[in-house]
């Protein structure tokens, strides 16, 4: 099922031992697959230096309808994890620290969305797993995304801008975003319409731009989107057939 990305913002991430470990404020995700990596985690007055990280691998059961995520971890798991520092962007070489220090396996390394597996592998507390061999070969790299800032990006068909990315719809499974969530207001008068990263030319993180391969005209006319319902199969069968894009759960 598609879910709204920040809609998870504020959630109550819930640890192991039944305590709080804070509340969702953001997400990361890499700009090379379009996955969402990481939870950014406000763990309030009890950590100094408040965030920290939460992969989905560490989620166990998630309650929708409460607004409430079940980690395997404790507070103290999460209090001695590598430390993450404000304002410094994540680089690959801290994001292996932080998988040795959880027992992960690196998600960059195999052919899968999640290293060699399709959907996060469900892992336990620190040490839990043999611990992951070889390290991508730049350390100081950094392919990670706010999601909260990149919702503000404009979205640029072949012959000009056609809005900004409001929000992103991703898999609950594999952590996947689907679609961007764009709105329209400023040219087409309010529809919100939908396209995919997979559409995408490129993306000016500099500039925050997202070009993408389809004309205005086609946008004009795509299935418009109402935020308020479930995404069904049929919208998204009508969704790929009028850009011609083949569907990716086939």
């Amino acid at each position: 099922m598609l879910r709204r990305l920040r809609d998870l913002e504020n959630w109550t991430v819930a640890g192991a031992d039944d305590t709080d470990v804070g509340n969702v404020e953001d997400s990361y995700f890499d700009d090379q697959r379009w996955t969402v990596r990481y939870l950014v985690v406000n763990a309030g007055g009890w950590l100094v230096g408040n965030s920290v990280l939460v992969s989905p691998m560490a989620v166990g059961l998630v309650e929708w309808e409460k607004s409430k995520i079940h980690v395997m971890l404790s507070r103290e798991h999460v209090q001695n994890a590598p430390k993450l520092q404000a304002d410094v962007p994540v680089t690959r070489g801290y994001e292996a620290d932080y998988s040795r220090y959880y027992g992960y396996p690196y998600y960059w390394v195999g052919t899968g969305l999640w290293g060699i597996n399709p959907e996060p592998p469900v892992m336990g507390a620190p040490g839990a797993e043999p611990l992951p061999a070889g390290v991508d070969g730049e350390p100081e790299s950094t392919h990670l995304r706010s999601a909260k800032e990149a919702s503000g990006y404009h979205i640029h068909a072949l012959e000009g801008e056609i809005g900004h990315a409001e929000d992103f719809l991703f898999d609950g499974a594999t952590w996947t975003i689907r679609y961007l969530v764009i709105d329209t207001s400023n040219w087409i008068g309010g529809r919100t319409v939908l396209l995919s990263p997979d559409w995408g030319r490129r993306v000016d993180w500099n500039n925050r731009e997202i070009h993408v391969d389809m004309s205005r005209d086609a946008v004009k006319g795509s299935p418009e989107y109402n935020p308020t319902m479930e995404m069904s199969p049929e919208y998204e069968e009508r969704l790929h057939g009028h850009y011609r894009r083949p569907a990716y759960w086939k």
